[in-house]
């Protein structure tokens, strides 16, 4: 039986993650770091609300086997590039600095597709940045899983995010061959390779895209 951590908890794929990794046999405690009290009760659960810009006091409750990073935000809700990449990049590295000096065994983390350390989009420079921050650590193993338009019912509504969803649904068929990677994926269906990838014990620094995600889930 393993202990699982978790940041990112109450978001889209995050809050489906909890109720699998609280389901599972796999795993006999479920560790939550969250900014204010969810409200969720469980046998399994322990939940440490943290201020995340005062690591000094939360890193030593980083203590388990696998560590799943699904937090993050957009440029217009976190309302500067520099306070999305604090909780796209500086949130998710110091929680991985401090898991991996704790020796947790393996880090899982949802980017996202097209990061790209060299981009000249931010968001997806931002990610790639998390990407080559975690390729450099000293985990067993570290999964890198980038989805492509996520979809799911949020807890804010995002104009664009739908308009794009409704059309790329429609036009789903056209997503084949080389552009499959690129087809919508539901929350639900991340939430569930991320779980499935974790009991693999596979070794190194790996990266799954849209398409090997919507297969590993199924």
């Amino acid at each position: 039986m393993k202990t699982a951590l978790i940041i990112g908890s109450t978001g889209l794929i995050g809050s489906h993650l909890l109720e699998l990794l609280l389901d599972s046999n796999n795993y006999d405690k479920v560790i939550t770091f969250v900014k204010r009290d969810t409200g969720i009760k469980h046998p399994k659960l322990t939940q440490h609300i943290v201020n995340f810009d005062k690591p000094e006091t939360y890193k030593n409750f980083i203590a388990g086997d696998d560590f799943f990073c699904t937090i993050g935000t957009t440029i217009k809700k976190a309302g500067s590039k520099e306070a999305f990449r604090k909780v796209d990049f500086e949130y998710p590295s110091q929680f991985a600095s401090f898991a991996a000096q704790n020796k947790v065994k393996q880090f899982l983390i949802v980017s996202s597709l097209g990061a790209d350390l060299n981009s000249g989009n931010f968001y997806l420079k931002t990610k790639g940045e998390i990407e080559a921050f975690l390729k450099d650590s000293d985990f067993e193993s570290v999964s890198v899983l980038q989805p492509s338009l996520l979809l799911g019912n949020r807890t804010e509504f995002r104009l664009g995010e739908k308009i794009g969803a409704f059309f790329m649904k429609a036009f789903s068929f056209l997503f084949i061959g080389k552009l499959k990677k690129y087809k919508p994926i539901e929350s639900t269906t991340v939430a569930k390779a991320l779980l499935k990838i974790a009991q693999t014990n596979i070794k190194g620094f790996k990266k799954y895209e849209s398409n090997t995600i919507q297969q590993i889930a199924s």
